[in-house]
């Protein structure tokens, strides 16, 4: 099978020149704070903090973080529940590291890259060999990707996952080389990566265009990230369960099981990925009993696409085509996914071709889009900053409608605050001109990242820390708002 993705993988060590501080201190973390050098990095002044927030101990805190779940070679999202390296987790991890070390940053996404399949596909999952086999499941013998996957491009190694998650990657990279040009340009990183991301949206904008309207569909309730929103209730009902003593769950050797899905829906996972497994993970061969447009995932294709285009400018190349499939991702995204009633945007089921009548987070991080309507950006603000959205204990963003029939306020993404959501939301509103908006959202995203320990999620009622502590993206996203600035912005 000829490679979409040139005539070898990427090695991230390909072009290592001197190590930086924050690589070194990888053997010893206390040269984080020991050093004049790393001290000066870190008290590097960002855009200022809300006069009760500690910036200097909330900047000391995420670092630390970060460098806790570094295992040499990329960035765990946690060592207990997430002992592996997943896909948009290290693009959001990238975009905090970027303000620590570019270098380690662009590492991040190489590592990632490295195990990109032939068909263009970057997997949610790239299993460590050092982890042993039962820390979480679904696990490597479960997948089989350098076998089950071989007719989709598999690598024969690192064994990974089969499904994918949202595209926000060439973002990342693009935030990563402009927080040092110098270095980017010394390591040839664009030149590398940019290929490799533009293969990645040609997989999902054709192999995964399961609709015909030029969207990317999901086709399992992990790929959008958003487990188990209610979003994905009616579809998931038409799918039968794996047999309860089929699989063991690790999650919840590491959670609470009020907090995590229900067996039910695990057991409907399980069958999705087994299905497509069987099917080599072939979306031409797979009739997927799953298959969604979810607005955030394509909010993001959009962005990267936009990403690309600035890339493709900076190596003196083309970048129409980008900016043509960023515009006509806009419009498939507005005629496609937009409720003018509901006041934001819908998952649409393509089993039925018919919206999906939930509000859920997703639907407001399309705001992240530029050139939107200038009806819709007001409409997803006004639904933004109301009842259904407006949390009475933090100022992030509920995952889902707090008025909403299916809202739970513990259980994952049924109603708790994410921060990278808030991330999103953040920026989008500072691209559409929103600043007052964005600075309360920065706000509460700083307060209560610091407050929870860096939680995964918080119950939006009572602020309560919720999943795992000292989660990666939670600390690397607070690192990017404490050096929040303006020129990021893309066009």
């Amino acid at each position: 099978m000829k490679s979409l993705l040139g005539q070898s993988r990427l090695d991230p060590d390909r072009t290592v020149g001197a190590q930086s501080l924050l690589d070194q201190s990888r053997l010893d973390p206390s040269l984080l704070t020991r050093s004049p050098a790393a001290s000066a990095l870190l008290d590097r002044p960002g855009a200022p903090a809300p006069g009760d927030i500690d910036a200097d101990a909330l900047r000391r805190g995420a670092s630390q973080v970060l460098l806790a779940n570094w295992t040499g070679a990329s960035t765990v999202p946690s060592r207990t529940l997430y002992p592996h390296q997943w896909s948009w987790d290290s693009a959001f991890v990238a975009v905090g590291l970027r303000h620590l070390s570019a270098h380690r940053a662009q590492r991040e996404l190489e590592s990632l890259l490295a195990a990109q399949w032939a068909d263009g596909r970057i997997p949610h999952i790239v299993f460590s060999p050092a982890v042993p086999e039962d820390a979480y499941f679904p696990s490597p013998s479960f997948w089989r990707s350098s076998q089950a996957g071989q007719v989709s491009g598999a690598p024969a190694a690192p064994e990974t996952s089969g499904i994918v998650q949202p595209p926000v990657h060439a973002l990342a990279a693009w935030l990563v080389h402009r927080a040092d040009p110098e270095e980017s340009r010394r390591r040839g990183f664009l030149d590398r990566v940019h290929p490799r991301l533009t293969a990645w949206h040609d997989y999902l904008l054709t192999r995964r265009d399961l609709g015909g309207g030029g969207l990317a569909a999901a086709v399992h309730p992990w790929e959008p990230g958003t487990d188990n929103s209610p979003c994905w209730d009616r579809a998931l009902a038409r799918v039968e369960p794996a047999l309860p003593g089929t699989f063991r769950r690790a999650d919840l050797d590491h959670g609470r099981s009020a907090d995590r899905p229900t067996d039910l829906d695990y057991g409907r996972y399980v069958r999705l990925a087994a299905d497509y497994r069987e099917a080599g993970y072939d979306d031409r061969a797979t009739r997927h009993a799953f298959a969604v447009e979810d607005p955030c995932f394509n909010a993001l294709l959009i962005v990267s696409e936009r990403a690309l285009a600035a890339m493709a400018r900076v190596l003196g190349r083309d970048d129409t085509p980008h900016t043509a499939r960023a515009d006509a991702l806009t419009r498939h995204l507005v005629t496609r996914l937009w409720d003018a009633d509901a006041g934001l945007f819908r998952v649409r089921d393509l089993h039925t071709d018919t919206l999906v009548d939930e509000g859920a987070v997703t639907g407001l991080v399309p705001l992240v889009v530029p050139h939107l309507p200038a009806e819709v950006v007001r409409s997803l603000r006004d639904t933004l900053t109301g009842p259904r959205f407006r949390a009475p204990a933090t100022r992030l963003v509920p995952s889902y409608d707090l008025t909403g029939p299916a809202f739970d306020a513990h259980r994952y993404w049924r109603g708790p605050a994410w921060f990278n959501t808030a991330w999103l939301i953040h920026r989008g509103l500072r691209v559409h001109g929103l600043d007052t908006d964005a600075a309360r959202l920065r706000r509460g995203f700083l307060a209560e990242a610091g407050h929870s320990g860096f939680a995964e999620y918080v119950d939006p009622v009572t602020g309560t820390p919720r999943g795992a502590r000292h989660f990666s993206w939670t600390a690397s996203l607070t690192l990017d708002l404490l050096n929040a600035d303006a020129e990021e912005t893309l066009p």
